[in-house]
């Protein structure tokens, strides 16, 4: 048994990176769809004659309104690719995975087919179809985090892992662009992942639990194939009471004390985890550097056209290009490895100094932290340079600062926060970071308006709010300093 179940780990394990490299995070291939699209005509009747000097060998023309419909559905997916987290995470805490990989399957599979079916006449239906899409993605990401959970002391290189295939699956849209440079229709590339929607239904009943993959693990928990052996009622109950007890134990907050010897700690409520100073401040390092990630992957393909002088040729070697880089699921293993090296390290000096043992691993963070805000940093300021070759280097910069982004993300909230609260947490703060997320098209519409298609303040700007980003890695450091010199002192 105990083989048969390692095999199954490994299995869930390899599908499930599969699921989330291949359909999950597509939306970040933006740029490359937009050629696709452009070259299909969608939304070309709006160009009239606002189309500018820009002109090409393939009678593409830079056409301001085009692009702004364009950014416009990208705002909007990605704004429901954040916003919709909460409530896909309360569907996922309530109703558990089955029911929410279903209602992932439905999107992802509606969304598809409507692609499939639009033209340059009916490309209004992107509006309806690319949220759809992003919803359907991130419930995928969601039900898949989990499985961190099977794999103990490596759980956070599980979860950034995951989060960098997620990232990487952008390169699907590069896929359907060099396909169709080949003659592939866009409808048959679509229609194809319509049909791969049989493989996730299998997978969700033969290779998912039922329910939720506890944490800790308990003895002989079973799942999918296996779940005729599962878990008994009783070994449930007691999975779910070691877990409340080692939260309570373990849990620190911002504001709370640590009660004194032969006090119970008392169970704390979502809210007061929602409304905590830690909280906010990994809501303003998220929010920033997301906003400042979207914003260029929305921009990218009228970036390009003025770099290059509306060169379409140009534009394609420098999208696809962008579109190779972004394989995060071989950066985002790093990060995650970081942070297990050094919670391991800090167990140790844990177990001499009598520390909370939760304390020092939200200790290991830090580095983690303070390494993506200074990513995006350098990423910023080489896309803000208006050198064609340069932007090699930021698509480089950008792949890795986002996979850390939302590695270090979600291994944040798993290890700040206790994991009960975990779905409506990472939920609550995607879907405010969304909020955020919608200054990316006033911001674009700012830049081709009034500064004539000069991003100089608007990056001097973004360069600003990524330097206070770094308060949020310090404020953590500042409570791990705390703990180490008064062990009873909760920040």
């Amino acid at each position: 048994m105990a083989g048969q179940g390692l095999l199954l780990h490994v299995a869930t394990l390899l599908t499930g990176l599969l699921e989330c490299l291949g359909f999950a995070g597509v939306l970040f291939g933006w740029p490359s769809l937009v050629f696709v699209f452009k070259n299909e005509d969608y939304f070309k009747d709006l160009c009239g004659q606002d189309a500018g000097p820009i002109g090409n060998a393939t009678g593409q023309a830079d056409c301001k309104a085009q692009d702004e419909r364009f950014s416009l559905i990208f705002t909007l997916g990605s704004f429901m690719n954040n916003f919709m987290t909460f409530p896909s995470g309360y569907i996922f805490d309530r109703f558990k995975t089955t029911v929410a990989r279903l209602i992932a399957i439905f999107f992802y599979t509606t969304a598809t087919l409507i692609i499939a079916f639009t033209s340059a006449g009916s490309a209004v239906l992107l509006f309806l179809a690319m949220p759809m899409l992003t919803i359907g993605g991130i419930l995928f990401l969601i039900t898949n985090l989990q499985i961190g959970n099977l794999f103990g002391q490596h759980r956070s290189t599980i979860i950034t892992l995951y989060n960098g295939a997620f990232d990487s699956s952008s390169a699907v849209f590069l896929i359907i662009k060099l396909l169709y440079e080949k003659g592939i229709s866009l409808r048959a590339s679509f229609i194809f992942l319509s049909v791969c929607s049989t493989w996730h239904v299998a997978r969700t009943f033969l290779l998912m639990p039922r329910g939720h993959i506890p944490y800790p693990l308990p003895p002989n928990y079973s799942y999918g194939l296996c779940s005729g052996n599962g878990t008994t009622k009783e070994e449930k109950e007691t999975a779910e009471h070691e877990n409340r007890e080692l939260q309570s134990k373990e849990v620190l907050s911002a504001k709370e004390e640590t009660p004194g010897k032969g006090q119970k700690q008392e169970p704390r409520s979502f809210w007061s985890y929602a409304l905590s100073r830690r909280f906010a401040w990994h809501l303003v390092w998220l929010s920033v550097i997301q906003l400042w990630h979207y914003l260029f992957i929305g921009t990218l393909n009228s970036l390009l056209t003025n770099m290059a002088g509306g060169d379409m040729a140009r534009v394609s070697t420098y999208t696809n290009a962008f579109a190779f880089t972004q394989f995060g699921v071989l950066c985002a293993p790093w990060n995650g490895l970081l942070m297990d090296r050094l919670k391991q390290k800090y167990q140790k000096e844990a177990r001499k100094t009598g520390s909370s043992t939760l304390a020092v691993a939200l200790c290991s963070t830090v580095p983690s932290l303070a390494l993506t805000s200074l990513l995006c940093l350098g990423f910023a300021l080489c896309a803000s340079v208006p050198v064609l070759p340069l932007q090699y280097l930021t698509f480089v910069l950008q792949v890795i600062s986002r996979s850390f982004l939302y590695g270090s993300n979600a291994a944040f909230l798993t290890i700040a926060f206790p994991s009960e609260h975990f779905g409506k947490l990472f939920g609550l703060v995607m879907a405010l970071s969304a909020v955020v997320s919608l200054l990316q098209f006033p911001i674009f519409t700012l830049i081709k308006g009034p500064l004539q298609n000069d991003p100089f303040y608007v990056n001097v700007m973004f360069m600003l709010a990524i330097l206070l980003t770094f308060v949020h890695p310090f404020l953590v450091h500042r409570e791990c300093h705390t703990w180490k010199e008064t062990p009873s002192a909760i920040a």
